[in-house]
């Protein structure tokens, strides 16, 4: 029989609809559009409404990232039927309102990350996601290079015992479109809208990687940011020449202590100039190390020291064998992924979570315990590095 495009899928649908439609937008779109067409899922997601403020951009939008309908808020948005799963990317400033509306709305939800801007407001974030989960909702935030597959090997084999006790992890994440002084009072750069600059923009994505990857929460904090260009043009439609000031950090640097003993130091800054999305980490411990290049995103580095000195030393792993993490829907061995696949991986990972009941990983808790680690570093900063301990839920 030949295969006809119009037959009902077999999977029951899950309508998905998405706040915000600018790059987050467009890259969980991308994970939406793709996710039902690679993998098989107990769920098929449908792409039921986006929702942004100006009618003819988020019409444009709906057209062009393959969503079935727009609307103009968010409330009614969550109020679809068509609608079981919230989608929020917004700026942080409006996570917890939509979040939180939707769960009592009895919705599922995604939030970017970070979680929130304050510690206050993801922990009414997370009490709302418990209640949900009561009523069988889930709720995942979206540390979305955790699906990154070499990441998610790194994390295996540090699962596995391959690094045996690990005792150092270091992250840095650099990106460089802040160093231009003249670049525009973006709502990244308020304070009000986005709770922190680089340290919750990238600093959440390093603080989540080395937690998850480790398999151990931070401990404590001790911290530097700054703020290089204090103020910025005020962009369109303010008269030329005026500038306003820059609320929130360009740069922060710290080191901690992971609850299992390990040390651990990130560097996150907007302002490092040649370096457009660097992430790399590296962990080492007592039976070996591994290392991990965002630019080199198939790779893995690995170090075997139970090996003769004669014979080790770190090699390439090229993460691309169908038995490696997501890899086994995609193409031949040898044929890479790209940063956009770690979103269709999450939209997999959190269909699964809805269809068996499963608690979603990272959680809204997960994301809580992540913004009180930023809060920490803050916290420290302000002090001149003094350190500061992070509230987990083994030492609240």
């Amino acid at each position: 029989m030949p295969y006809d495009s119009t037959a009902p899928a077999t999977a029951p649908p899950l309508g998905v609809g998405m706040v915000g439609y600018a790059f987050m937008g467009q890259a969980h779109s991308q994970g939406w559009r793709t996710v039902g067409r690679v993998f098989d899922l107990p769920l098929t997601p449908a792409l039921a409404a986006v929702c942004g403020r100006d009618p003819a951009a988020v019409r444009a939008a709906a057209q062009r990232l393959g969503w079935a309908a727009a609307e103009t808020d968010w409330r009614a948005l969550i109020a679809r039927d068509d609608v079981q799963l919230v989608d929020v990317c917004t700026p942080g400033d409006s996570h917890a309102e939509i979040a939180i509306a939707a769960l009592e709305a009895g919705k599922h939800v995604l939030c970017e990350k970070p979680l929130a801007n304050t510690v206050t407001e993801a922990e009414a974030m997370a009490a709302a996601a418990r209640a949900a989960r009561a009523r069988g909702q889930v709720a995942m935030v979206g540390f979305n290079y955790r699906r990154t597959p070499a990441l998610a090997l790194a994390r295996r084999m540090v699962a596995e015992g391959r690094l045996g006790d690990v005792r150092h992890v270091r992250v840095s994440y650099l990106q460089d479109w802040l160093v231009d002084p003249d670049f525009p009072l973006a709502w990244r750069l308020r304070k009000e809208a986005a709770g922190s600059g680089a340290l919750g923009d990238l600093g959440a994505h390093a603080i989540d990687i080395a937690q998850h990857v480790a398999g151990s929460p931070l401990a404590g904090v001790s911290a530097q940011t700054e703020t290089f260009v204090k103020e910025r043009p005020l962009g369109d439609g303010a008269p030329a020449g005026e500038r306003g000031p820059v609320t929130v950090d360009d740069a922060a640097v710290f080191t901690g202590r992971l609850v299992s003993g390990a040390l651990a130091s990130f560097e996150v800054t907007r302002v490092a100039a040649g370096r457009k999305n660097a992430l790399r980490v590296e962990l080492n411990g007592t039976a070996g190390s591994l290392a991990f290049d965002l630019e080199r995103l198939n790779e893995l580095e690995f170090h075997d020291h139970t090996q003769a000195a004669g014979e080790s030393g770190f090699r390439r792993i090229l993460v691309t064998e169908h038995d490696h993490p997501y890899l086994e829907a995609w193409w031949p061995p040898g044929h890479g992924l790209g940063y956009e696949h770690t979103f269709t991986h999450q939209a997999r990972d959190l269909v699964h979570a809805i269809a068996t009941g499963a608690r979603p990983a990272p959680s809204f808790e997960d994301g809580l315990q992540v913004q009180k680690v930023l809060a920490a570093v803050e916290e420290s900063a302000e002090k001149n590095c003094v350190y500061t301990p992070v509230e987990n839920p083994a030492t609240a």
